[in-house]
């Protein structure tokens, strides 16, 4: 039988919102599965939660909320190129790449220090420094709650794009995701044509010896030096995607805004815009409103100062959002997923 009670979710989302859940179910074993399907139905939905790292969370969750627990990373396949590891969905996403990299098991050096859970990972398709999950995922195994059965999905199932994937826009609360696998190259490659990445000095000094070790301790100190940890002020990291726009449309931003950050992509067909940049350029950088704001050394990532609400959040990201469309007629979308009714909020 499983055990589900109501459980206080402020420890269990990383900008410290203080939400109640009705009905709380620790996933600590796949044994659990087949109850979960019957037991699901009784709700109104199902939220499934990691470390929660990427979500606003309403005062309040009617549906059923799943904290995946499961641990754990395996070498299950290997070939004369490559590696193939299995890490179990509610690993922590940091202590994985960690792991994969003292095995020998390299390629996901760039991802390391990003907060969550490994089955999340392909849900919001992470991404830092120039990688993406995507470049090295091969395939995951989920839970289809709906029709109590175990699917397997590969890259082509998933839909990956940036900060995307099928499971964003597929049945709320449909899928759960028991693990994942990585194929990770034998023959390793430094990827650090990322601007912070390659003015490291560790890096820079390195040259072309660099190994990935070296990558991991630039990534993880570039990280600690930018971003606020959650641990001491609440946070979940960038919350507004980088915005994608044509050639076209980045050349005339930058006739009118000479000085604006922007990468190409796809070849040079698009370019990817620093959001931070332009909220920085719009004045919120290190400006609060009420006990929300946006931090004081990175203007992309929004931080809780104590108290805020769901409610709170929305306030300052559609502010912000409006006044960088004003100026630079540019739309943010935020990263974090909202579950529960954050308008419901309002006093």
């Amino acid at each position: 039988m499983l055990h589900i009670t109501e459980q206080d979710l402020t420890h269990h989302n990383t900008l410290g919102l203080k939400s109640q859940a009705r009905a709380f179910l620790r996933l600590e074993s796949l044994d659990m599965l087949d109850a979960l399907s019957d037991v699901a139905a009784r709700y109104p939905g199902v939220v499934v939660l990691g470390g929660g790292s990427n979500v606003v969370l309403a005062s309040q969750i009617d549906e059923l909320v799943i904290h995946v627990e499961t641990r754990g990373a395996d070498l299950v396949d290997q070939d004369p190129d490559a590696v193939i590891v299995e890490v179990q969905a509610g690993e922590p996403w940091h202590h994985f790449v960690a792991s994969c990299m003292e095995q020998g098991w390299n390629g996901l050096e760039n991802l390391a220090l990003i907060p969550g859970s490994a089955g999340a990972a392909p849900i919001q398709n992470i991404g830092a420094y120039g990688v993406e999950q995507n470049q090295y995922f091969h395939s995951l195994v989920a839970w289809d709650i709906r029709h109590g059965r175990r699917v397997e999905m590969g890259p082509a199932d998933c839909l990956f794009a940036y900060r995307d994937s099928f499971f964003k826009h597929a049945e709320a609360g449909r899928w759960l995701i028991l693990a994942v696998r990585y194929r990770l190259p034998r023959a390793w490659r430094a990827q650090v044509s990322y601007p912070d990445l390659a003015r490291h000095a560790g890096i820079a000094m390195a040259g072309a010896a660099v190994a990935p070790r070296q990558v991991f301790d630039a990534v993880c100190e570039i990280r600690r030096a930018k971003l606020p940890d959650p641990a001491e002020l609440a946070n979940v990291g960038s919350f507004f995607k980088n915005p994608l726009v044509s050639a076209k449309a980045y050349r005339e931003l930058r006739g009118l805004h000479p000085g604006i950050v922007g990468y190409p992509v796809e070849e040079g067909k698009r370019y990817k815009l620093a959001a931070g940049w332009m909220i920085e350029r719009c004045g919120w950088k290190g400006r609060r409103l009420g006990s929300v704001g946006m931090h004081e050394r990175q203007s992309l990532v929004l931080v809780n100062h104590g108290g805020a609400t769901a409610r709170d959040i929305q306030v300052l990201a559609d502010v912000v959002r409006a006044e960088v469309a004003t100026r630079f007629g540019v739309h943010l979308e935020q990263e974090p997923v909202e579950i529960g009714t954050a308008a419901s909020e309002q006093a």
